[in-house]
């Protein structure tokens, strides 16, 4: 395990915004650090329906990552999967461009059973993290339907089409979040933000466009941030320029916006500290705001629980009254 928590967040709730892969290896850090002190808000923009079936990609990455289950080598899904279901589907000429494992199509069918029957996805995710042994509370960003769109040269796109099917190959021109804006957040995420001993908010490195945003564009969650009094950080999602993983530098350089850490600092306005990786140190005299400098290529589990440390003490130094050197 990696260095214990600051004493002055000891005890003390902390909020992690998240969507998938790469997000959610911080958020098992945090988990291992944290343990109920955490909830973690995952992006639901990417939820739609397969095979009648209620897919929720992040969350699910979410949850098999911190319980253990997930796939090592492919980052999302299920360690251990087979693809009989898959198989068979094919030879019967259905879809098979967004591939279910065996074993993941157990979530799939439970989570569509509870909420044809009722039962709200913020309760059903909270359920499945009890039952799969997480410590961490992991909610939905909302219960309502938002829809991330893919504006392209040529059409928009549904998400998953865009990011699956097509492989993130169309030039983006912009993105729409369908019904964010009178979605309601899950009351569950509100609770977490307002609550009155919050220590810290800590955006994952996900995708900011296609994973953060859909959050921030929840207007509750979004005025909720604002009256955060707690100190908000983010973690970069580009090393060198270039993300670890995912379609972020392309959608930036499509969008017209420089691959590199000043261009996340001032797409998160409302942060107060961000965190790069050492490689990006020359960058550091060009933000305006306090810097950390850390490894935050998460390669191991030591990697992730190391990262989770840096975020808990850099939130911890820039609480007022804190020493201000931000190690740089």
């Amino acid at each position: 395990m990696s260095a214990p928590r600051p004493a002055s967040l000891r005890g003390r709730p902390v909020v992690a915004l998240c969507g998938g892969v790469g997000g959610a290896k911080l958020a098992l850090g945090l988990d291992r650090l944290i343990g109920e002190d955490l909830t973690v808000i995952v992006n639901t923009g990417d939820d739609f329906e397969h095979l009648g079936l209620h897919v929720s990609p992040d969350i699910d990455t979410v949850l098999y990552t911190l319980a253990g289950l997930s796939d090592p080598e492919r980052g999302w899904g299920r360690a251990g999967e087979s693809w009989n279901f898959m198989d068979a589907l094919a030879a019967l000429g259905g879809e098979t461009w967004f591939r279910l494992g065996d074993r993941d199509l157990a979530m799939h069918a439970e989570r569509t059973r509870a909420l044809h029957g009722g039962t709200s996805l913020t309760d059903f995710t909270t359920a499945m993290a009890r039952r799969l042994g997480i410590a961490a509370r992991i909610v939905p960003m909302s219960d309502d339907r938002v829809e991330t769109m893919v504006v392209t040269e040529a059409e928009t796109l549904p998400f998953q089409r865009y990011f699956v099917g097509l492989q993130c190959e169309p030039v983006l021109k912009r993105l729409e979040f369908r019904n964010a804006e009178r979605a309601a957040a899950s009351h569950q995420a509100l609770a977490a933000l307002r609550h009155p001993d919050l220590a810290a908010v800590i955006i994952c490195p996900s995708n900011p466009y296609l994973s953060v945003d859909p959050i921030l564009a929840v207007s509750d969650l979004r005025h909720a941030l604002d009256d955060v009094t707690a100190p908000i950080i983010a973690v970069s999602p580009l090393i060198g320029g270039q993300a670890v993983k995912g379609p972020t530098a392309k959608i930036m350089a499509e969008l017209g916006v420089p691959a590199d850490s000043v261009s996340i600092a001032r797409h998160y306005r409302f942060l107060n500290g961000l965190i790069i990786d050492e490689t990006d140190r020359a960058e550091v005299d060009r933000i305006d705001l306090p810097v950390q400098t850390a490894s935050i290529w998460m390669r191991s589990l030591e990697d992730r629980d190391r990262l989770a440390a840096d975020c808990l003490d850099f939130a911890a130094r820039l609480v007022p009254g804190a020493e201000t050197g931000m190690g740089r």
